[in-house]
């Protein structure tokens, strides 16, 4: 099985990273894992044209597009801000997840053809929010929209999310045990939805270009 691993600090050495690093300890040696720090890409975030005009891919973000078609089980880990993922991060998903690769509408109807059907992800966030507000005050809204509206839209499933908080003012101290654990069960329970229907988009995605 293949595990990517996304980094989406755009710090160093800071404690999503090491969430990170627990998660990547626990991982079946007999899997092979690709870990990415976000940080270390060269890449503009911004999808300039958005849909009308495919922009081009710089040569970072072309091999993240391979290991994300080759992988079948794919984990972020990020901090929450402003109630979402950082810019960087964001802007990988505006760059990345197109139409064409990891989803495509109907021609008819409201409905889309996920491509991205057979592989599974976990999300790991930090956040200076304790769950319990993150529940009752924002209704757990990034949990739903990386589940239902990121990762779950394109077709990867399941998609389990972790919310570790409060860490501020030294609360990540108090958590780190029952965090680790969770971590820790999560990587040795990887288990794709459908394995034996996923699909390889990338080559189809790429070749209108060189007509």
């Amino acid at each position: 099985m293949n595990v990517l691993l996304i980094d989406g600090h755009p710090g160093q050495s800071r404690f999503s990273s090491h969430l990170l690093d627990i998660y990547q300890s626990a991982i079946s040696d007999d899997h092979d894992v690709t870990r990415i720090n976000l940080r270390d890409l060269e890449f503009t975030p911004i999808l300039r044209n958005g849909y009308l005009k495919r922009t081009d891919w710089e040569p970072d973000l072309q091999k993240l597009a391979e290991q994300f078609d080759a992988c079948d089980h794919a984990v972020f880990s990020f901090p929450m801000w402003w109630g979402a993922e950082p810019a960087e991060l964001k802007g990988l998903i505006d760059r990345l997840f197109l139409p064409g690769f990891m989803y495509n509408f109907q021609e008819t109807g409201s409905l889309w053809d996920k491509f991205m059907v057979g592989r599974s992800a976990d999300v790991i966030a930090t956040m200076d929010t304790p769950p319990f507000f993150l529940r009752l005050l924002y209704k757990n809204s990034i949990i739903h929209r990386w589940k239902r509206q990121v990762l779950g839209f394109v077709g990867f499933k399941p998609v389990r999310f972790l919310a570790c908080g409060a860490i501020k003012d030294g609360a990540a101290g108090k958590g780190i045990a029952k965090w680790d654990k969770k971590i820790k069960a999560m990587a040795a329970s990887i288990q794709p939805h459908a394995p034996d229907k996923k699909e390889m988009r990338l080559e189809r995605f790429l070749k209108p270009q060189s007509d």
